[in-house]
């Protein structure tokens, strides 16, 4: 059985990751394609949501005022400003700490990957980041943690570390997903004069950017781009690797591979809640229960999950390990 410590710095270098792609993936595509939404209903109305998936608004709003948001300001705010916890600065800083930790249970292309990373991204965050260049930015992020991941896969033992950095990185790509869907659809046609123009299908398409499946979802759907759709593949398709359910699927095949965590304990009930909470839905029924209602309860499972996990192995052991440093 692996130290406490040890898991959940796996656990969270893996979640820091995701979060940067994330972050990523995100700001890239509201640079680069939703220039119509920007000419239509404003800059602020393009970055607010944004923000909103963050979390960070007040934050925002704190540290830049109440005045009207800017693309500058946003940019700054979300790739380098130290006093925002979930910049991609501070992001990068936390993975790389974590995988300091856990140096003896990574591998050494692993750790040479992620100090590359981190040193790459802070140099290039020393000076501000103009919206233009951001994009590239952006893009090369995004294929550096690829290639992390991918070198985690192929170098690292796939044992109980491993289990501890898989359930990381798909808790916040499930948890990322169901914000992202929730906060777009939210906002994305409060007129409903817009349905099926063409700011609609951008709308659209560009929430599916964001997950990196518009062409996977065109595949399945080339009529067009139906909101039940959409929200069908995001949350309930088997193979798409960021849909929710992938995501949960997956949390739980690592969770069956960590030692010492019986199958009905806690975790096992939080993630046997999520698996639940799919399958008794089809796309249909969650529109009529009410998607944002829906996609809450996902979130408040999620962070259920989250809890257990933390409760049950990460602090579980608290008291053991300080009475053997006493």
């Amino acid at each position: 059985m692996m130290l406490s410590r040890m898991a959940e710095a796996l656990y969270w270098m893996a979640r820091y990751l995701e979060r940067a792609d994330n972050a990523a993936r995100l700001l890239e595509i509201n640079l680069l394609h939703l220039v119509e939404t920007e000419e239509t209903s404003g800059i602020e109305t393009q970055w607010k949501p944004y923000l909103d998936i963050s979390g960070s608004e007040a934050l925002f709003h704190q540290l830049y005022g109440n005045a009207a948001i800017a693309k500058e300001s946003v940019v700054s705010f979300l790739t380098q400003e130290k006093s925002n916890p979930n910049s991609m600065l501070n992001i990068l800083q936390g993975a790389r700490e974590n995988a300091r930790v856990v140096r003896d249970c990574i591998t050494k292309e692993m750790w040479e990957s992620m100090n590359h990373l981190w040193l790459w991204a802070s140099d290039r965050l020393k000076t501000p980041l103009s919206p233009d260049r951001a994009p590239s930015f952006c893009r090369t992020l995004r294929h550096e943690t690829a290639g992390f991941d991918g070198l985690t896969a192929s170098t690292m033992m796939q044992g109980e570390a491993y289990s501890f950095y898989r359930m990381g990185l798909f808790m916040e790509r499930g948890d990322m997903t169901t914000r992202i869907l929730d906060v777009k659809y939210y906002i994305l046609l409060p007129d409903v004069s817009k349905v099926g123009s063409a700011l609609d299908y951008y709308q659209w398409m560009a929430l599916l950017k964001s997950l990196s499946g518009f062409e996977a979802f065109r595949r399945l759907h080339p009529a067009g781009l139906r909101p039940a759709d959409v929200a069908e593949f995001v949350i309930l398709c088997p193979e798409f690797p960021r849909s929710l359910r992938f995501c949960i699927e997956r949390i739980g095949n690592a969770l069956s591979h960590v030692n010492n965590i019986p199958p009905v304990s806690a975790t096992q009930q939080a993630c046997q809640k999520l698996k639940d909470a799919l399958d008794r839905h089809t796309a249909e029924s969650i529109f009529q229960q009410g998607l944002h209602e829906y996609l809450a309860e996902m979130l408040k499972l999620l962070a259920q999950l989250n809890k257990a996990l933390q409760a049950q192995y990460f602090e579980a052991h608290l008291g053991e390990r300080l009475a053997i440093l006493d």
